[in-house]
């Protein structure tokens, strides 16, 4: 499910709890490879310089993220874990 959010131009800048979006992804329950072949799609939509927060619970997704953005030049803006809950965001480049 992708869930549209308003853009806020200083969300790089901001503290990682009060960090926005322009876009949201929940995974929770797909495993891999599915969260990142979704977060793809979704970052090959959207704008330059816009950030997607992916929310998933595979045990593997804090590797496969990683791993995803460094070989696809995606930015890993913060990656943090709650109760088995992993929240994502992800800046995607400059074309």
């Amino acid at each position: 499910m992708v869930t549209t959010m308003r853009s806020d131009p200083s969300k790089v800048d901001r503290p990682m709890d009060v960090m926005s979006a322009d876009a949201e992804l929940n995974l929770i329950g797909m495993q891999c490879p599915l969260p990142v072949l979704k977060a793809r799609r979704q970052l090959n939509q959207m704008a330059p310089r816009a950030v997607l927060k992916v929310i998933a619970d595979d045990p593997a997704a804090p590797i496969d993220f990683e791993h995803f953005c460094f070989t696809g030049g995606y930015e890993l803006v913060s990656s943090t874990e709650q109760a088995g809950i992993f929240t994502f965001h992800i800046m995607k480049a400059t074309d």
